[in-house]
């Protein structure tokens, strides 16, 4: 059935992952994307200040921005929200209207009162989850229809669930030309206010500006730094930065201008899929997975880069994926093996790195190893083969592999971390010795004492004698 059909943003304000609005292009002949700006809802049940005024409207004018550019425009329309969808849905005699489900107390009032709005206007009302990464009704139906009060049981609910969806495709300007759009004189009617329109301060000193094309670049930006990513741990983030030393991304997804199931997934793609953007690394972990055995010094090379090499990550995580995935896993070997490769114990004076580079190249200088386990690599020259990326453009498109497209840049520079990781195991041994020193204790143990006056003194030294004689 084709509708004449609103789109009502709420959150949600982004063409990416947005299953609801999908649905909408997919089911209607016109399509109204509107969103109404209610300003006392904002105000008082919202609590918006100034700051996060400036960051809404900014959202919008990226919006309006984005959708213009598919042929399409964003009408946002002031008012009471009641009031106004009843107004526009009998004025374009409207037969559907498709929302984001939200998750707080206001949205999900919202939407009820919606719904019975419908059901006297006549109109059909299409609901679909996008802002949260799993439908919160799954999650009280499989904890017997109660919110889980821990996170132990948060957590053995979401292991129930599995991972959550993937994202819905991005829409294109095909998706919108199958749909007519509003009249040209309602975008300028309805045009997104300015701060000053409603009575807020000219200009915002914040760093975050809304949208999503920020949102978008500044995920990027921290994907592209996948060291970041693998390295990431809150304690060691720091609070007082100038800059954020967290992702920054929070702003956008409390606003819906960035998935967080597109986040999800990426993230987990980096995490799992052998990603690194060092050939011979990825290679390794990639026969790790599929067969679940590697040679003992390719476990080398892959305990060095995760850990003092490169990327400067625990041995116990990396003792963890060898426990899952190795075939002769065990429990002391594995355990020892990192403590050593690490240089956490054992054999502490590592003053070297594992080249990721070099020391497969060594014994495989053809690539051989690599192009069995990393086909979307074979095509490449030997003298590329562990370096991908210092292929010329002409060469990466020969070999059918476009580096940072078809298979990532290297997520660290080798040269820099390992010359850092170097200078920070060094200043480890040195504070370790200084404790030593610090707490080494000069006095005599009264049981070595003990043990030297039951000698006679002949056995003893002409010092000692005598402070024993004492």
């Amino acid at each position: 059935m084709s509708h004449r059909s609103i789109h009502l943003f709420r959150k949600g304000l982004r063409l990416h992952d947005h299953p609801a609005l999908l649905a909408a292009l997919q089911s209607s002949q016109l399509l109204y994307p509107l969103y109404i700006l209610d300003q006392q809802f904002l105000s008082s049940v919202m609590r918006m200040g100034a700051l996060r005024w400036h960051f809404l409207l900014q959202s919008l004018q990226d919006l309006q921005e984005s959708l213009c550019q598919l042929g399409s425009c964003l009408l946002v329309v002031q008012g009471e929200y009641e009031a106004v969808l009843r107004e526009l849905v009998q004025q374009w005699n409207i037969s559907q209207v498709t929302l984001d489900a939200e998750v707080e107390p206001f949205y999900k009032e919202m939407e009820a009162r919606i719904r019975c709005l419908g059901e006297e206007l006549g109109f059909e009302v299409l609901s679909l989850v996008g802002h949260s990464l799993y439908d919160t009704k799954r999650v009280l139906e499989l904890n017997g229809g109660s919110p889980p009060l821990t996170y132990k049981r948060f957590l053995h609910i979401l292991s129930l669930l599995g991972d959550p969806e993937l994202p819905v495709r991005t829409l294109t300007a095909e998706d919108f030309q199958r749909c007519q759009a509003p009249a040209p004189g309602l975008a300028e009617r309805y045009r997104v206010p300015l701060p000053v329109d409603l009575k807020m301060p000219p200009e915002s000193l914040s760093p975050w500006r809304g949208g999503e094309t920020a949102g978008l670049q500044r995920l990027e930006q921290h994907l592209a730094d996948q060291g970041w990513v693998t390295a990431f741990t809150k304690p060691k983030t720091i609070p007082n930065s100038l800059l954020p030393s967290t992702t920054g991304l929070s702003p956008y997804f409390s606003l819906g201008c960035l998935s967080v199931r597109t986040f999800f997934h990426r993230l987990a793609k980096i995490y799992a899929q052998a990603q690194t953007g060092f050939p011979w690394i990825d290679a390794i972990m990639t026969q790790l997975r599929q067969e679940g055995w590697i040679h003992h010094l390719a476990r080398h090379a892959a305990a060095c880069f995760l850990t003092r090499g490169d990327l400067w990550i625990s041995w116990e995580e990396g003792m963890k994926v060898f426990e899952e995935l190795l075939l002769d896993a065990d429990y002391s070997t594995n355990a020892g093996n990192w403590l050593w490769l690490s240089g956490s114990a054992f054999c502490q004076r590592q003053r070297r790195s594992l080249c990721p580079v070099r020391f497969g190249r060594r014994t495989d200088p053809h690539g051989h190893y690599i192009r069995k386990y990393l086909p979307i690599l074979k095509n490449f020259a030997s003298k590329h083969i562990y370096e991908p990326w210092t292929a010329s453009e002409e060469e990466q498109k020969q070999a059918g592999c476009i580096i940072g497209q078809d298979y990532p840049f290297p997520m660290v520079n080798h040269k820099e971390v390992s010359e850092h990781n170097l200078q920070l195991m060094k200043q480890v041994r040195e504070e370790q010795h200084r404790t030593a020193q610090l707490t080494r204790d000069e006095t005599e143990d009264p049981m070595e004492v003990k043990a030297r006056c039951d000698h006679s003194e002949e056995d003893l030294p002409r010092g000692k004698v005598a402070k024993v004689a004492e």
